[in-house]
């Protein structure tokens, strides 16, 4: 334990900065170190914790109450590798205009899409409609990491 004067003189003497550490303590705890290296430093750690977390990505799927058995085998293989790649998928069926008079057609058309994704993903909740939209959420079970 230093006098502030002592303290502040012997940083002086190194060329280097004194930090106040923790203010609230009694007395208060400071450190003599190279001030513009240590926000270099923590700047480093706080970019390699961000890298680090996972991020939580969301591919959406559009179909319509008439979406052809082509085009709903294409966009099923698509869902099933973006839950490999570990994404989660929210799958829609948009009604425009009268369309919204088949809410049962989209409504089967999402039930059939669980279905044929049993294996890759687990369901959130049954479809919902809001709006004029119908949807669902699937989470992947079984995410790879990318290398």
């Amino acid at each position: 334990m230093y006098d502030t004067r002592d303290a502040i003189k012997m940083a002086k003497d190194l060329e280097i900065d004194l930090v106040e550490i923790t203010p609230g303590a009694d007395p208060p705890v400071c450190r003599i170190i190279d001030y513009s290296k240590f926000l270099y430093e923590k700047k480093r750690k706080e970019k390699e914790m961000k890298s680090k977390q996972q991020k939580n990505v969301m591919k959406e799927i559009r179909f319509t109450p008439n979406t052809d058995d082509h085009d709903f085998e294409f966009k099923t293989k698509h869902a099933e590798k973006f839950l490999a790649e570990g994404a989660k998928v929210k799958a829609y069926v948009q009604f425009r205009g009268r369309s919204i008079v088949f809410k049962d057609r989209g409504e089967l058309l999402l039930l059939k899409f669980i279905e044929r994704l049993v294996e890759s993903g687990s369901v959130e909740a049954l479809p919902k409609l809001e709006g004029n939209r119908m949807h669902i959420i699937i989470n992947p079970k079984g995410a790879k990491k990318k290398a």
